[in-house]
């Protein structure tokens, strides 16, 4: 039994259905199925009749562990939690194979949104990492700057020690108090010995 659907209602929620499984951003075929307007196991039957339209690029199977770490972090899809059957998920190419080979009119129409939204992923991904990518780059100059900076800190400084060791006062020679031995030859020691020769002949 087909499912109504709102196309605008389902185009708000198509960025959360888009998801990354081994790498690869693709759509789960219960979700698939909800936007197209057909239950899921229709959908896989379609997609059943039509294997050869469905190459491992397109579509593959989740495994059990897959399952359980998707229903345990998206929870719009704790729906498919206790469905014995491990779900599908489709890649770009899938979904809009799926579309084709249902044929129906929702199908076909949500068909468009389903790849706007695969190519807006992608368009967001590539700017991500642009931006990761930058300030990679910008990390890696500061840290270059931060390396220079404190070096050119170190310079100054040693500029500084040499300048003050320059303009530094030179130490002054402690004055000697008490008494000093003249050496030979000093105007004071001969003028000394000169006034007690004087006192020793009045004497």
């Amino acid at each position: 039994m087909a499912k109504t659907s709102s196309v605008a209602t389902a185009g708000i929620a198509l960025g959360q259905r888009i998801l990354t499984i081994r790498a690869q951003r693709v759509m789960i075929d219960a979700d698939l199925a909800d936007l197209y307007g057909v239950s899921t196991r229709a959908l896989n039957q379609a997609v059943k009749r039509n294997a050869a339209r469905f190459p491992d690029d397109f579509m593959f199977r989740l495994t059990r562990t897959e399952k359980e770490q998707l229903v345990g972090t998206v929870s719009h899809l704790a729906r498919i939690k206790f469905s014995p059957v491990l779900p599908f998920a489709f890649t770009e190419h899938g979904a809009i194979q799926a579309a084709n080979v249902l044929n129906s009119t929702q199908a076909i129409a949500m068909g468009v949104h389903v790849v706007r939204a695969f190519v807006k992923a992608r368009q967001l991904a590539v700017s991500h990492k642009d931006l990761a990518l930058k300030l990679a780059a910008f990390e890696k100059r500061l840290m270059h700057a931060t390396v220079q900076l404190h070096e050119h800190d170190e310079a100054i400084e040693n500029l500084v020690l040499a300048i003050r060791e320059l303009t530094a006062e030179p130490a002054k020679t402690p004055r000697r108090i008490g008494f000093s031995e003249w050496k030979d030859g000093d105007p004071r020691r001969s003028a000394r010995e000169k006034d007690q020769k004087e006192k020793d002949r009045s004497g």
